[in-house]
Order: structure tokens, then sequence, then C-alpha cells
């Protein structure tokens, strides 16, 4: 995944969960580092009111896809919990 470029965090994380990640590798995951970045410009571009329309759309699927991994991080520790 390292080594192909991702065009969007939908995009990393479908890339993820279509590599077959146990759960814990789930628990353990983190958006990449450029991902991390391009999250923090969002929401500077945000608190500072000068969103576009195109970042406005990308910072919600941030946050849909934010929301997703949130559930099943915890539906995954459940799993690790109950073996």
């Amino acid at each position: 995944m390292e080594n192909q470029e991702v065009s969007t965090i939908v995009d990393e994380v479908l890339d993820f969960l279509t590599s077959t990640p146990t759960p814990e590798q789930i628990v353990a995951y983190q958006p990449s580092k450029a991902w991390q970045g391009r999250l923090r410009a969002l929401l500077n571009k945000k608190m500072s009111g000068s969103l576009s329309a195109e970042e406005q759309a990308e910072f919600d699927d941030f946050s849909q896809i934010n929301h997703f991994m949130s559930r099943l991080k915890s539906r995954a520790r459940q799993k690790l919990d109950a073996a």
C-alpha cells in the first residue's frame, strides 16, 4: 500500500480493508502520514472559514471514514477481548 499513490482517504481505507487485516491490525490502523497532514491542513482551513466546496467534501469524506473506522476498531476490540 505504501508504494502506490492513494488519491483519497476512502481509497486508502479500502486498500487497507481489502488486505484482510487481523483484528489487531484494525485496532492499530492509522491513516498514512500524508493523510494525517492533509487532515491537519483541512482542519486549519475549516477553522479559518476558508474551505472550498471541494475541500469541504473531502473533509466530510474523512469525517465519515473516521466514524466508520472508530466503529470498526470498537468491534475489533470486542472480538479481541472475547478471545
